[in-house]
């Protein structure tokens, strides 16, 4: 389920793009369209400062394309922190296509998207992301160089939602860490909330570690697979807010972390892979600080699928992206600490270093 805040709440201009509250000094959006083959989409480039942008490309039946261009925005400036913050040569961007995955999807209409991207000469370099797979990614690639994502087989790392799962099972190790003393999860019991390609391994580090786990998703079937194969234990959509545990792991689409589901939540850590989980960054990084809550911020610990595609830049190598993944466990831990030293929240502690590292090669420059 998507949640983007309205027009009215994000200070936004309707149906505006520089008067979009999301917009943030983006340096280029770019809507592309054809008829032909029923392609809708809008590429968003945050920022190039560190590198050209890499990000997914996101496939979604948005109800506006208002709503389509606010979360492409918001997801872009999101990744330019990401990759910042990871210490990667990268710059931000992000796309999304709108239509539905189940049913929308044509090589016809991957190929000319491909034309689009491979106009904007290597400024944005696409990859997988919610309702897109490697398989389509292929087809993108018939048509631009400017891709990742690819499978094994074409020189790719394929699936990334291990690394990016690993890379979350870090952060939240750190953050347990931080809380208890110690890093160990067993006999902890931790909420997943969203059991897709990287919910499912989450669940799988988490309960092979000993912790119990309670999850929750839109699809029914995927639920009762992954429920009898780890042995977790079905909640519902609504319900999992609400449940008495110790970590809470959003990992479905963004915005959860607004204003009443914080203040239901009865957690001690908020560690998870969703994107933009914070509906305000401020308010809410804030409220869940006051709250005694640890969170580890997103951008930082989902990091692990924008580390794998990066590395296929260099000639991919699966080894290199877990132990480049693994470093997010230690500056989770630095993010906690700045965070107390300068009485901030994490949010801001982590966006701190991303801009000092952006500043730095500004000033380079």
């Amino acid at each position: 389920m998507i949640e983007v805040k309205d027009a009215k709440e994000m200070k936004t201009e309707p149906n505006s793009v520089f008067g979009n509250g999301a917009f943030e000094n983006h340096e280029q959006v770019t809507f592309c369209y054809d008829e032909e083959s029923g392609l809708k989409a809008i590429i968003a480039i945050h920022d190039t400062t560190l590198g050209p942008a890499l990000g997914g490309t996101r496939m979604w039946m948005y109800k506006t394309e208002s709503e389509a261009l606010l979360d492409v925005l918001r997801l872009s400036r999101g990744m330019t922190y990401k990759a910042a913050i990871s210490g990667l040569g990268l710059g931000g961007g992000k796309a999304v296509i709108i239509g539905d995955s189940k049913k929308d999807k044509t090589p016809k209409l991957f190929r000319k998207y491909g034309e689009f991207i491979e106009s904007l000469n290597g400024k944005y370099i696409t990859a997988e992301d919610v309702g897109t797979s490697t398989t389509d990614m292929v087809s993108v690639r018939e048509t631009t160089k400017h891709v990742t994502g690819l499978p094994e087989s074409m020189g790719g790392g394929g699936d990334p939602s291990p690394v990016t799962a690993y890379g979350v099972y870090m952060g939240m190790k750190a953050a347990a860490k931080k809380c208890w003393g110690t890093d160990s999860l067993k006999g902890k019991s931790v909420a997943v909330q969203g059991v897709g390609h990287v919910g499912e391994n989450l669940v799988k580090h988490v309960a092979q570690e000993g912790a119990k786990v309670f999850i929750t998703d839109i699809n029914e079937e995927q639920l009762k697979v992954i429920a009898a194969k780890y042995g977790a234990e079905i909640t519902g959509l609504e319900e999992i807010y609400d449940l008495n545990v110790d970590v809470y792991a959003p990992c479905a689409l963004g915005a959860t972390l607004n204003t009443e589901n914080i203040n239901r939540l009865r957690c001690a850590i908020v560690a998870g892979a969703a994107n933009n989980q914070l509906a305000d960054e401020k308010v809410h990084g804030k409220l869940l600080s006051d709250k005694g809550i640890y969170y580890a911020p997103d951008f930082l610990i989902n990091a692990g699928g924008l580390i794998n595609v990066y590395s296929e830049l260099k000639g991919y190598n699966r080894k290199a992206a877990l132990e480049q993944a693994e470093k997010i466990y230690a500056t989770t831990l630095e993010i906690f600490k700045m965070a107390d030293e300068d009485n901030i929240t994490t949010v801001e502690a982590a966006n701190k270093i991303a801009e000092q590292r952006i500043q730095s090669a500004k000033s380079v420059r």
